[in-house]
């Protein structure tokens, strides 16, 4: 008996080696990202609230499309993985799919540009400041050129993804917090030599940046011994549309679903700010806790979606099972432990980002802990549906999927935390409640149509 059950042990030891050596080069690179929106907001703090106002300002018009983009290019992933999966040595396939997803991000971008061009009126008609209004278009003038670069880096990490080599992809993002940091703060306080450009040389130190990090990642793929077989840029120019179209099938679908995800966030912000200010500031500093684990299951879910795509590829559907709740199980059992500390020490983690000396700061600190108390159960259902969601982009689901989050977060969540804050005078802590409940609601609808994959037809071929 114990014969018979080793292979299948064997197969599932080999699951977990094999998602968590492609998963945490994804976590860390995950981090990274986070870490040179994080030197921005830092630095043009440093220059004055009035700069770090405008800046903030700009970045969340800018990220709000951004996120779309990312969205968009996501399909590269696992479409590369389903070709390598069916066809381990495919190249003309893997290569058409990396040029059409580079030429749909550019098709996307260019009427990006000439929005955020006009960022001081969108922002007027928003009800900002004049003033701040004014420095933030200067500002996304300057950061919006980085948006292209950003999103063809991420087609390459993709590409380099699905080959379950990412460590790449964390080499040169460490390399680009490193290149972002030095080069902002040189063009915003005019450091090294460098031209004093304030809060322009803020946008102009991302978009190289970017730069950077693409042509490093693009040199990476072009000369190491195990990408340059697939000559990812020879004959760039050239056409594809029925590829061009199959990215944005898959990829269209998963752009609307982070960008739901992103914006009833943002709408959270806006009903605190209805409650007060100190709940404004509560929400920053609770959320902030919420999405540095966020990292985990983020980089399981990229993970997840690669292992089901190449088991999908192969139609292995004992291999498609394996990769998803390997992958669901890890990212949960974090989110679980993650919960616990947050409920274990609140008051600890809220006081590492303010100072409970300052009077000021208590009536903020009270908030920010029941908020995080919410926020233990938030972690554990954003990790499920993050994974969840991942695992079905393994099987080429998207649209199914967008509904959910749709209905889930601006039906459930919305709905739920306007009635709990106002409606019942739970306020903040309502607002919370409102959040992980659509994201609990999320999570088991992935969760459901994950297990009726096979019933749904999602495994046939």
């Amino acid at each position: 008996m114990l014969q018979s059950r080793s292979p299948d042990s064997r197969l599932w030891r080999d699951e977990i080696r094999a998602t968590v050596a492609l998963a945490w080069p994804l976590i860390l690179t995950n981090l990274t990202q986070s870490l040179i929106q994080s030197t921005d907001v830092l630095l043009l703090g440093w220059a004055g609230s009035a700069v770090l106002a405008a800046g903030t300002l700009g970045i969340n018009l800018y990220y709000a499309f951004l996120v779309f983009g990312i969205g968009l290019v996501t399909a590269a992933a696992p479409m590369v993985a389903k070709k390598l999966g069916a066809r381990r040595h495919s190249v003309r396939d893997v290569r058409r799919t990396v040029r059409q997803t580079m030429w749909s991000a550019l098709a996307l971008v260019a009427p990006i540009w000439v929005v955020l061009w006009h960022t001081r009126p969108i922002l007027l008609a928003l009800g900002q400041d004049p003033a701040l209004a004014a420095d933030a278009e200067i500002f996304v003038r300057a950061l919006m050129w980085g948006m292209l670069p950003a999103l063809w880096y991420l087609v390459l990490r993709g590409f380099v993804s699905a080959l379950e080599q990412p460590a790449w992809s964390l080499v040169v993002g460490a390399a680009g917090v490193a290149f972002n940091a030095v080069l902002n703060y040189g063009l915003i306080f005019g450091a090294f030599g460098l031209p004093e450009l304030g809060i322009r040389g803020a946008g102009i130190g991302s978009t190289c940046a970017n730069s950077f990090m693409f042509v490093a990642m693009a040199v990476v793929v072009t000369v190491h011994p195990r990408f340059r077989r697939y000559r990812l840029f020879g004959r760039f120019w050239r056409a594809d549309w029925q590829r061009f179209g199959d990215v944005w099938r898959l990829g269209l679908p998963i752009a609307v679903t982070l960008a739901l995800e992103v914006t009833i966030f943002n709408t959270a912000v806006f009903l605190m700010g209805l409650i007060g200010e100190a709940s404004i500031a509560a929400h920053a500093v609770a959320l902030q806790i919420a999405a540095f684990t966020f990292m985990v299951p983020l980089g399981l879910s990229q993970a997840v979606t690669v292992r089901v795509g190449l088991a999908f590829g192969r139609r292995d559907r004992a291999g498609i099972a394996r990769a998803g709740w390997t992958a669901f199980i890890l990212g949960v059992a974090f989110m679980a432990l993650m919960a616990l500390l947050m409920l274990a020490f609140p008051n600890s983690l809220v006081e590492l980002f303010l100072d409970p000396a300052v009077p000021a700061n208590r009536p903020v600190i009270a908030l920010a802990v029941s908020f995080l108390f919410v926020a233990a159960l938030f972690q554990v259902f954003d990790g499920a549906q993050a994974v969840g969601a991942g695992m079905l982009r393994g099987l080429h689901d998207t649209k199914i999927p967008m509904a959910y989050a749709a209905f889930s977060y601006w039906g459930v969540a919305l709905l739920t935390a306007i009635g709990l804050g106002f409606g019942l005078g739970w306020e903040g802590v309502g607002v919370w409640v409102g959040l992980a409940t659509g994201l609990a609601v999320a999570a088991v609808l992935m969760l459901g149509r994950w297990l009726r994959r096979e019933r749904l037809g999602l495994t046939a071929w």
